[in-house]
């Protein structure tokens, strides 16, 4: 009974006074309880999920996506971040059931035959929508899950029972933008959405040493340099560098010749609060100049 009293005063509040951005962003999570309670605080993934086939494939990362899966508490809904999906401005998906996007060439057909037929959740669309107040985000009905999506999310949840939904990136924007873009999604974490990041710190398909793309650990000496500096950066929280990554010199030049697999690993970084501990995994090379290098913060 008093919590039904609470409950009224508090809508009774935020109906009489001018919401600020912040007590709009709360009474927005207030009325979407009834789908998302109360939680403790999920975790935040960074996945390199590399190659499509690791859709298919039994191999170490699969196996990594497995384990990080069992090691969590399963989510109300999810949220990715993911390489393939860059617009002009920011888009979030609002479908009811998101199709299965094969958006890549050149795979067996039993690649293509894979669906992962997870619903999505036109809730936590406009939730996302209404609680990032630095830009307007659009909803989307025609997108889906891509391959960044679906073919890591899959060995996580292998039941699709679980909502999700994509955010674009905006390739207009600076690195800058897309992290502090992130952290207005913080809320979330508390609200059982489990933020993914889907992408691959370094990822230079023009210079992949085809030869020894099934040899993990294979790496050029500017790849090492470039993810070993990064994985230092991330460890001791260091972001700064790593935003302003084009100011790092020629290795992480040839790391990241563009930014749309590196910038999801910045709305992983940007949702790190004060003290949360990084575990690093799938920590290997693949091809001479890809790393699937994944962490989970929290």
């Amino acid at each position: 009974m008093q919590e039904e009293i609470n409950r009224k005063q508090f809508l009774a509040a935020a109906a009489a006074a001018p919401l600020s951005g912040a007590a709009h962003k709360l009474s927005k999570l207030h009325n979407f309880s009834t789908q998302l309670e109360n939680t403790s605080k999920m975790p935040v993934l960074f996945l390199g999920h590399g190659s499509p086939m690791n859709a298919i494939e039994e191999n170490e990362f699969v196996q990594g996506f497995r384990n990080i899966g069992k090691q969590i508490e399963k989510p109300k809904a999810i949220l990715v971040v993911s390489a393939p999906w860059e617009t002009r401005g920011t888009y979030v998906t609002a479908m009811d059931m998101p199709q299965t996007i094969h958006d890549f060439g050149g795979f067996p057909q039993e690649l293509f035959d894979v669906q992962y037929p997870a619903p999505g959740s036109p809730e936590l669309a406009k939730l996302t929508k209404e609680i990032i107040t630095s830009t307007d985000v659009h909803l989307d009905d025609k997108w889906g899950l891509d391959h960044g999506a679906w073919s890591v999310i899959k060995h996580l949840y292998p039941d699709a029972d679980v909502p999700v939904i994509q955010m674009s990136i905006d390739y207009t924007q600076p690195p800058i933008y897309h992290y502090n873009l992130a952290k207005e999604l913080t809320a979330l974490r508390s609200k059982g959405v489990l933020i993914v990041g889907s992408g691959n710190i370094v990822h230079n398909l023009r210079m992949v040493a085809w030869q020894h793309l099934n040899s993990a650990g294979y790496a050029y000496n500017w790849a090492k340099y470039a993810d070993e500096t990064m994985k230092n950066y991330i460890r001791e929280g260091n972001h700064h560098p790593l935003i302003e990554y084009h100011k790092q010199g020629k290795e992480f030049e040839l790391a990241i010749p563009t930014p749309e697999h590196y910038i999801p690993m910045l709305y992983a970084l940007g949702l790190q609060e004060k003290n949360e501990n990084i575990d690093i995994f799938n920590d290997q090379a693949i091809g001479g100049s890809l790393t699937m290098t994944s962490f989970k913060i929290g």
